[in-house]
């Protein structure tokens, strides 16, 4: 399962950096937009912050340290 999931992001960051569309003898070639790239980047780093331990949130006791 985690192969198929890397095989993925590898097929996904490699289509956002990619052209979005090619002409032929033309030489015509189409990149993605901004919004599109910023989007994949997003959910891609979403996927792997949702992989990793913990809640994402530092929990601290305070202590003011100064009347008992």
């Amino acid at each position: 399962m985690a192969k198929d999931t890397d095989n993925l992001d590898t097929t996904i960051r490699e289509n956002a950096a990619g052209p979005k569309r090619a002409s032929g003898d033309s030489g015509s070639v189409d990149q993605h937009g901004l919004a599109d790239q910023i989007a994949a980047d997003k959910y891609l780093e979403s996927k792997k912050a949702s992989r990793s331990k913990g809640l994402g949130i530092k929990l601290a006791k305070v202590d003011p340290g100064g009347t008992v």
